[in-house]
């Protein structure tokens, strides 16, 4: 087992997948490929589970897991995060490869802006895409650029822990859930005791969650968290239709008022199948940026906003990015053209006419929408 995970690691795989009555297979570049030519059976598939599991506790209960995430370590090759659950009443394990190296913002070739959002002192940053888009390296990049080069207390809250942080510049603690805190939110509230500079999440989509690191962001906290979403404006949308309905309109506002940059990104395959390369859209919050996402109606707006001030401020749209990596020779027009329909399109801002009926604006109160305003 040892030799074939050396093996795909060596080959550049990002993913393992381990099942019985499969062969063992590897993501690479994207593609799922077979390993070996012999299949697995289940007593095979459970004894690598065991090997796996850190736990003597977790390892006495095997028969009885459904669903069970932890973290591996190969000396020489790297971590992963490991998946094992159940299927066909027998185990199936995916594994995620995590390098020892801490990827940088350079290695990544990830825009350079996000070194000045990394240092900024308070806020909310989100880090959103699909599964597979490379958030979590993204993540580790930036964590990284703060350890090197701020003195900060950054705080990390991971299910389970990845990428491994020595302390350079700044005091890096890392929890696991399950392992060092019962749950993400249970760490958030705690660690706003531990006097962070930053906290890292991973996923943001409870209410209890988004609420806790708005609080965090608006008492002067840099909170860095990911989303499942394609592109800035459905993460925004999707953060907002976390909450419950009646605080929606105010919690708006809230994160109107506290987001600091939303940084949405997808992987795209590279000419000549040399690998993957992240085609990244970047919002930071301006005055205007801030006006346009108090208001639902007016969210898609940012997008231009975004494009404008490309030069100015180093905000991108995806189309711009991609234009570069075409530039560059790195991607090719037919890989910008299914880029572009992965990500979610923007709606277009409707264009009023003398035929179009114009109504009173509406006033809104905690209770919700009230009469027509006065003139």
């Amino acid at each position: 087992m040892e030799k074939i995970i050396k093996a795909a690691v060596q080959r550049g795989a990002s993913d393992l997948h381990i099942k019985a009555g499969d062969v063992f297979r590897a993501r690479i570049n994207g593609k799922l490929v077979p390993l070996t030519k012999q299949r697995l059976t289940p007593d095979q598939t459970k004894a690598i589970a065991l090997k796996l599991i850190a736990s003597d506790e977790d390892r006495a209960r095997i028969d009885r897991l459904r669903d069970f995430d932890c973290s591996w370590g190969m000396p020489g090759v790297g971590r992963f995060r490991v998946n094992i659950l159940r299927q066909r009443s027998s185990y199936m394990i995916v594994m995620r490869v995590i390098p020892f190296t801490v990827p940088t913002i350079e290695s990544l070739r990830l825009p350079e802006v996000l070194k000045r959002i990394a240092e900024a002192d308070r806020g909310l940053v989100l880090v959103s895409g699909v599964s597979g888009s490379g958030k979590s390296s993204t993540v580790a990049a930036m964590v990284h650029h703060i350890n090197r080069t701020l003195h900060k207390h950054v705080v990390t809250i991971e299910n389970p822990i990845e990428f491994l942080h020595r302390d350079l510049s700044c005091s890096i603690t890392q929890r696991e859930v399950g392992v060092d805190t019962e749950s993400l939110l249970v760490a958030l509230k705690a660690a706003l005791r531990q006097d962070p500079d930053v906290v890292v999440l991973g996923d943001m989509a409870e209410a209890a969650i988004v609420e806790t690191a708005l609080k965090a962001a608006e008492t002067g906290h840099l909170i860095i968290a990911t989303s499942t979403a394609p592109d800035v404006v459905t993460t925004v949308d999707r953060l907002i239709a976390t909450l419950p309905a009646e605080e929606r309109d105010i919690g708006r506002l809230r994160f109107a008022e506290s987001v600091h940059a939303v940084i949405s990104q997808q992987l795209v395959p590279q000419k000549e199948d040399k690998g993957r390369v992240a085609a990244v859209e970047v919002l930071i919050a301006t005055p205007a940026v801030r006006e346009c996402l108090k208001d639902a109606a007016r969210v898609a707006q940012v997008r231009r906003i975004m494009a404008d001030s490309h030069k100015e401020l180093g905000t991108q749209t995806y189309e711009q990015h991609l234009d570069e990596l075409i530039e560059a020779d790195q991607i090719s027009t037919a890989t910008k053209r299914a880029a572009l329909a992965t990500a979610a399109p923007a709606a277009p801002a409707p264009v009023l006419t003398s035929k179009t009926p114009v109504t009173a604006p509406i006033t809104y109160s905690r209770r919700g929408p009230g009469k027509p305003a006065a003139k």
